[in-house]
Parts: C-alpha cells; structure tokens; sequence
C-alpha cells in the first residue's frame, strides 16, 4: 500500500472522483494509527484518547487503484456533545463516504458494538475492523468475527493495526465493499421501541429526504432528542408528533426517551457481545502490576514526580553533551575564517547573524529538542500520557476547570498550537476559553529549548525543574484566576485509559521527525533570519531605539537594557530569544555577561509572555480576535510580574541554598 502525496479536505483532481473511505470509531480505537499505517506518517497518533479534532485526509495508492482515506475524530454516537463528535457527524451524514471503516477495540467489544449499531443506520457499506486483538487475546476474550460477520450483515477484518497485521486485507475488503454499496442489517430493538420509530418515520418521510437522512436514523435522533436534528424540523404539528412519540416511550418505560433509546442500545450490543465472544481466564501481566503503582492516589504522584525529575535530567545530559562542542567549533573555528575572509562593515554583520542563526539551531536548539520529542512520542505511544491526564484532573477540579482539560495542556508541552485546537473536544464555551489561555503559558518545546539551553546548561537542572514547577503553579493560579471570573459548574471527566502498548522504533522515530521537520523547515528558517535581521538592526542603530522603549520592563526585571530586542523576535518563534539574547550580549557563555539571578528572571518572563505568532492565530482562529488580545495581555501581565516575584526572591534568598 503506497502513500501519495498529503492533500486538504477540499482538494480533488480536476475532473476526477476518487474512491472514499472514512475511518470511524470510538476515542483511542487505533483509526489513527490506521491512517498512518496506509498513508504515511502525515498526521500525529497517540496512544491518547481525544487526540483527532479535525479530520485528516490523504490519498493512498493500493492494487493499482488511488482513493481517499479519512480519518474521523473519535465519537462514542452520532449524537454529539462536542466539536470533534460534530465533525463526524456532519461527513457520516454528508453522504460523502462509499464506504465506513468501523474500527472497533476488539477488546471492549461490547460497549464499541453501541456505535455500530448507529453507523449500520446510515444505510452505506461498512466493514468493522476488529483492532486490539492481540490485546483482546490478553484479557482472555476469543471472538468469532464470522458470527459477528453474520449477525451485523457486514464484514468483519480482525487487525493489530499499530504491528500492521490485517491490514491490506480490511482494504481490500473495503475496496470490495464500497463497489457492492451493500449497507448492513439494521439490528431491530424492541417490540414497542420499534413500533414508536415506525410511527414517527412516517410521519417524517418527507423531512427525511429534505435533510438527506435515512428516516430511521432521523427517527431515532429525534426519539434521543437530539438537539440538531429538532432544530431542524419547523412544521410544529412534527415537532408535535414527535413530542407524542417521545412520552409514549417514556410513559411504557417509566423514563425519558433518549434514554430508553441508549438503554436498548446497550442492551443490543451486550447480546451481541455474548454471541460472538468466549471470555476466559485474562493473562495477567506486569502492566497490571504498573498500574497499581502509577495510578495509585497517593504513589502515583510520587512516581511522576520521579519520572520527570529524570526525564529532564536525561534531555539535559544528552543535551549538553553536544551542545559543548558544535558551539566551540562555530565559535573558535568557523565564525573567525568566514568573518576573515569578509570586508567589515554590512556584510561582516550579514555573513556574522547568519553563521550565529545556523549554530544557533544545530548547536543550542537540536541537542534539546531531539531527545525531548523522542521522550514525549515515547510517552505517548506507551500509554503514560493519558495516566498523567487522570492523574492531573483531580487538580483541574481544584481550579475550576474540566477533567479534559488535561487532554490539551499536555499536548502544550510539544506545541502550543495543537494544544490551543485541542480544546475543541470541551464542551463548554467558557472551559475552552480558559483552557486556551493557559495552555499557551505550558512550555512547548521551543521554550524547553531555552529551560534547558540557558538554565540547566548555565546553573543546574534542578533549576530548569524549578522552572517547571513554578510553570505549574502559576497555570493553577491563573486557571483560578480566570475561573473565578467565569463562574460556572464543570462535569467529571470519563476518559478511556488506553493498556500500555511497546512503542514501535518506526512510530517514535517517524513522529519525532514530523514534530522535528517543523522546527528545521519554519522555525530555522525564521531563527537565521532574525539573527540576520537583529545584525542589521544593530548595524543601522535601531536597536538603541528599540531597547530604550522595552527599558522600563528590563529594568524593573533587573536585565541588561540590551535583552529588548530579543523580547520582539521571541514573539516570532521562541527559540529567537535565546538566539537572540546570545547575539546581542556577543557572547554564548551567558554567566560572563549575566547573573545567575538575571538568568532564571529573563527565562521566567519568556516562558510566560506574549504566545508566539503561530499560536496567536490559533487562538484568534478558536475564541476570537478581541478575546485574543485579551489573552495575550494577560499572559503578559502574569509574565511580568512571575519574573519581578521571582528576582525579587533570588534577591533576598541565596540561590546556591534553593537549587
């Protein structure tokens, strides 16, 4: 099966239609693994519930034949109840598919089977890929994909997507099936449930044509009450009628429609589970053991704290061992042959900003962002990310924020941007607002670049720890801060905790250089030519002026009037600031020129301080532009006066008795 060539979701080949296929699934089933396992490695998984917002699309060449797969947000029914759910819904409902790949966790088959009753209403061709089995096969459950085949009147492929077992042969049964345009057996509930929809969809078959959806599945939305289906119904003696239908259920059934509706369904996909599956004796495991201690109220605390401590102990040590010499060779070596071979003037300041961009990037940037992307593919595809989240919603709680809230913070450590889009799987208005304001203050990995390129590298890494968990601390106050603000009542959160998977070296190694790629094909480019650009500033004399106007913020911070500049190019990419910072105080050995104190202030401010331009358009894109600006000045504000606490504090405390 041979990737093409990346496309957009509105991208075609003039004149030509090709084939479509939609993955469809519940949060964390393996649909993006899936994708990437026919199309490249194009997109991010994770082993991470709520990762796909928007879906992903690409063209895959398989026997000789090109089509389009698309990966669909994870949604757990086609009613929705968030962003992600609704933009599966919308291409479910759009028609748009010749055939649904519903991808199944085959090891909790029976509450999986509750979405594919609904896709079965859909009346188009489906194939159910029974993933997990291996994992499946672990907890004891054998399955009977012929039976299931023949209960459901569909295909059924078993898989081990993330070991690309079964894989060509679900295509080739999809490509099958998507020319048969043989939909599936509609699973029937109950005698009286089915009386009821068959009732209400006569009475809306006209409706039904008007909004191109099968009248079944539009009765049974609308016995859910689902409130985009109602809204689009405007004859009242229908809504009437359909208010009828409603109570009649209810009143059989001593509750409230939809959830006679869900209760059925449940009801259906248990009874099916128990005719196609054998549960014996699950083989326990030293994952089990794991969760004991990583999940533990108490222990499992202690054991991230260990965790991390070490984490970034190891980016550190990996981090300075090549950081030491590639910086010596540019400094003592190349740097004084290309300058000697200049004229001085301009272009000795060009040929000087350029050679500084380029050993920026290779001799600061990459020794840290490299093993730090690993770290966190690692993480992901092990399955110890979403533990974290479960671990963190407890907190969130305390300040007033959503359990799912965990779900883009942490994604924030790689990217803010994804981090701020992430916040479309909230429900509420006022939680991703919040949610997007401080997930722009968690240290993506340009400003890891800085922790570890100027604090851990000039004063220790238990001072990069510190600036971490000050990050933590000042995120919680803040999350308070707008909470209160924005007072409103917050659920629980019911995330699915994925089993611990053995990353795969291709999968870790493919996603660090899709994160990585970004850095050396946008960020580099930006970082030498900022460098070139603060060489002819300083040539031209601008930036006196530019110092002079940022002084009254560097000098109530403590800093030397000359880190001005650096505070505007750090708003392009983050990692300008360090660059930066080097380039204008003309030395790479930083504690020569500055303190300490000075050190730990200045990075202080830039882990806070205005979102980089990238995530300022996210934000922008998501809650608005005044509401943007809104958010930016707040992060300045807590920015600003985070770092004059904290000089004021090393100030009268001995950094020495602290780190």
């Amino acid at each position: 099966m041979k990737p093409m060539h990346s496309c957009s979701m509105d991208s075609q080949v003039k004149g030509k239609r090709f084939l479509k296929i939609a993955l469809a699934g519940q949060p964390n089933c393996g649909k993006s693994t899936l994708f990437n396992q026919v199309a490249g490695y194009k997109a991010i998984t994770s082993n991470f519930p709520g990762k796909t917002v928007k879906y992903t699309l690409s063209k895959v060449n398989f026997l000789g034949e090109t089509f389009e797969i698309i990966d669909l947000p994870g949604t757990y029914s086609l009613t929705s109840f968030d962003l992600a759910e609704l933009e599966s819904r919308k291409y479910l409902l759009s028609g748009e598919a010749d055939v649904v790949i519903n991808v199944v966790d085959a090891s909790i088959l029976s509450r999986s089977l509750e979405l594919t009753l609904q896709l079965l209403e859909l009346e188009v061709p489906i194939v159910i890929c029974l993933n997990f089995m291996d994992e499946a096969k672990r907890k004891g459950i054998k399955l009977n994909g012929s039976k299931l085949s023949e209960i459901l009147g569909v295909p059924v492929v078993e898989c081990v997507a993330v070991k690309g077992i079964g894989i060509n042969k679900l295509f080739l049964t999809a490509l099958i099936a998507a020319r048969e345009k043989k939909p599936g057996r509609k699973i029937r509930y109950s005698e009286d449930i089915e009386k009821v929809i068959h009732k209400l969809s006569k009475r809306i078959n006209t409706v039904s044509k008007e909004l191109n959806t099968p009248s079944r599945l539009l009765s049974i939305k609308l016995l859910e009450n689902d409130d985009y289906f109602i809204s689009k119904i405007k004859d009242k003696s229908i809504l009437d009628f359909i208010e009828n239908c409603q109570r009649e259920l209810s009143e059989v059934h001593g509750r409230p429609s939809d959830l006679v509706i869900s209760s059925e369904r449940h009801a259906l996909s248990m009874n099916i589970f128990e005719q196609v599956a054998f549960v014996g004796e699950p083989q326990t495991s030293i994952r089990d053991k794991l969760d004991d201690l990583l999940m533990h109220k108490y222990l499992g605390y202690v054991t991230l704290a260990v965790f991390l401590y070490a984490f970034f102990n190891l980016i550190f040590s990996l981090g300075r061992f090549l950081e030491e010499p590639i910086l010596s060779f540019f400094e003592e070596t190349l740097m004084p042959i290309a300058i000697k071979h200049v004229p001085s003037g301009l272009a000795q300041k060009v040929i000087q900003g350029l050679l500084e961009g380029v050993s920026g990037g290779i001799g600061i940037v990459l020794p840290y962002l490299v093993p730090f992307l690993l770290g966190l593919a690692f993480m992901e595809d092990l399955g110890y990310l979403p533990r974290i989240a479960f671990l963190m919603d407890t907190f969130l709680h305390k300040i007033g924020l959503h359990g799912k809230s965990t779900l883009p913070l942490i994604l924030g450590y790689g990217c803010n941007v994804p981090a701020v889009m992430a916040t479309r799987i909230l429900e509420s208005d006022r939680d991703r607002f919040i949610t997007a304001v401080i997930s722009t203050m968690i240290p993506c990995a340009a400003r890891t670049t800085i922790i570890f390129g100027l604090v851990a590298f000039f004063i220790s890494p238990n001072a990069a720890l510190f600036i971490y968990l000050l990050n933590l601390a000042v995120v919680a106050i803040a999350g308070l801060i707008l909470s209160r603000l924005l007072p409103e009542a917050t659920p629980g959160m019911i995330m699915e905790i994925p089993p611990y998977q053995v990353p795969s070296l291709k999968v870790v190694l493919s996603k660090t250089w899709l994160r990585l790629r970004e850095f050396i094909f946008l960020a580099w480019p930006l970082l030498i030519a900022g460098s070139m650009a603060l060489s002819l500033i300083e040539f031209s004399g601008l930036d006196a002026s530019i110092n002079l106007i940022l002084s009254p913020i560097t000098l109530m911070l403590g800093l030397p009037i000359e880190v001005g500049t650096t505070l505007i190019f750090g708003v392009l990419r983050k990692e300008l600031t360090m660059l930066m910072l080097i380039q204008v105080l003309g030395t790479s050995q930083i504690l020569n020129v500055l303190s300490k104190t000075q050190i730990i202030t200045f990075t202080v401010f830039v882990v806070f301080y205005i979102p980089c331009l990238a995530t300022f358009a996210m934000l922008t894109k998501e809650i608005g532009y005044k509401r943007s600006l809104a958010a930016a000045s707040f992060t300045f504000i807590i920015a600003f006066f985070t770092a004059l606490i904290v000089k004021l504090f090393l100030g009268l405390t001995p950094l020495s008795l602290l780190l």
